[in-house]
């Protein structure tokens, strides 16, 4: 697997295709194209993804927040959990735990990797060493890498939104989606939406776009008028 130390730029400026079963990137690695298009490289969920779709994290799982921990010192690389969970092999490698409850709060830890468990006492890696002492006052939420298991962008969001499929990707394999510059998007039937509009996942079709309404994720700005119903282009605005 590559891990890139800057920005790689694809000097051709077309989009990366993938659809792997084993990774070749970490995941939510970046490649940038020389016209300012950006993508991210994501696994997918037990669904296939579509091109032209808008994707999102997996969905939040409350079970594994306010979780507590053992008491953990200044300078410990593991965090250990007093609470029951259950968990598969790297299941939360790459993402974080966040501590919630003072001492400690505050505090954001990646997590380099675990075992698998289903009992008290999982025990999680660390890429940093913690900088304030934890007690079992303390309290923490478990939050997966945002590109693990990407799903099409429901009607009611059940996490954030991530990128854009540019290629179809089969269910559980590895691919890319668009995070920035020009894409193009499809509006749902909400109505049209005019150029310099900002745009948000679409709350009546799964893995379109409307105009901005509420308190929607903002993804973008349409480039063009975009009618109902219809694709059009727009710069998305998403890492």
């Amino acid at each position: 697997m590559s891990t890139f130390t800057g920005y790689p730029q694809i000097f051709s400026g077309r989009p990366p295709v993938a659809d792997e079963v084993n990774p070749s990137h970490a995941l939510g690695e970046l490649m940038v194209a020389a016209d300012g298009r950006a993508y991210r490289y994501v696994l997918a969920g037990t669904t296939a993804l579509v091109v032209g779709n808008v994707v999102q994290a997996a969905a939040e799982d409350t079970g594994d927040q306010g979780i507590t921990p053992t008491a953990a010192a200044v300078g410990d690389t593991s965090l250990v959990s007093s609470s029951t969970m259950t968990v598969t092999a790297n299941q939360y490698a790459g993402g974080y735990i966040v501590v919630t409850v003072t001492p400690g709060l505050g505090q954001v830890f990646r997590i380099k990797s675990h075992a698998a468990y289903t009992a008290v006492a999982a025990t999680f890696e660390l890429e940093d060493p913690i900088q304030v002492a934890l007690t079992t006052t303390s309290r923490i939420d478990f939050v997966p890498n945002i590109y693990n298991g990407v799903v099409v962008a429901p009607t009611t969001a059940t996490s954030c939104a991530v990128g854009l499929v540019v290629n179809d990707i089969t269910a559980s394999r590895y691919g890319w989606v668009q995070v920035a510059g020009p894409a193009a998007v499809t509006n749902d039937a909400a109505g049209a939406i005019t150029v310099g509009t900002q745009i948000m996942p679409s709350t009546s079709v799964a893995g379109s776009i409307r105009a901005i309404t509420g308190t929607g994720q903002i993804i973008g700005v349409a480039t063009t008028g975009i009618a109902s119903g219809e694709t059009g282009l727009a710069r998305l605005q998403i890492n």
